[in-house]
């Protein structure tokens, strides 16, 4: 939901509609909110998620969902920037001429800036996912039963740690890659511009 008010807020913005005082505070929200993410690491964002957040909301949160928070709030910032800068990258005349045409600018977006723009977006949007995957080793200091975390409890029980952690980088190697495989193949079918 984030990325789609980001997105409308800047295909907004670049049309050059007057900025209403909802559109500014939204942008200054959204301003506020990727910097934090951005500026802060990944670590932390999960620790201030699991063991920040209920103390200040008086809830309990399971490790699983902590994660699962954590990676939609990360991904959804760097993300959001993806798609802005794919929306401003697309010719201003395009959005000018489906307006010339009457379209509204939902149509404009829909049918004219998007379909560039999410060409565009392809490449930095795979990149993203495969961090996204990578960062999931983080959720091992909440105690999340990830990859990582199953790798260190085999190894406390036989002390192989050269044969299991590079099984380990193995399997991560294996599904950062078939990602990217996925993402080459789209890619090339949508003739990314």
């Amino acid at each position: 939901m984030t990325n789609s008010v980001l997105e409308f807020e800047s295909f907004l913005r670049q049309n050059g509609n007057p900025e209403s005082q909802q559109t500014l505070v939204l942008n200054f929200l959204a301003i506020v909110y990727i910097e934090i993410i951005r500026g802060t690491p990944m670590l932390v964002q999960v620790m201030f998620i699991y063991l920040a957040l209920p103390m200040l909301i008086d809830i309990r949160i399971d490790p699983l969902s902590a994660a699962v928070i954590s990676i939609v709030i990360n991904a959804g910032a760097y993300i959001a920037e993806i798609v802005r800068g794919a929306l401003l990258s697309i010719n201003k005349g395009l959005t000018e001429a489906g307006l010339a045409l009457g379209m509204p600018n939902w149509k404009v977006l829909a049918h004219v800036v998007g379909p560039l723009a999410f060409r565009r977006i392809l490449p930095p949007l795979g990149n993203q996912f495969i961090v996204s995957l990578k960062d999931t080793s983080l959720f091992i200091v909440i105690g999340v039963a990830e990859l990582t975390r199953a790798g260190q409890e085999i190894m406390t029980t036989n002390f192989r740690a050269v044969e299991i952690w590079s099984a380990v980088a193995v399997i991560y190697l294996i599904m950062t890659g078939t990602l990217s495989l996925m993402l080459n193949i789209t890619e090339k079918r949508m003739r990314v511009l």
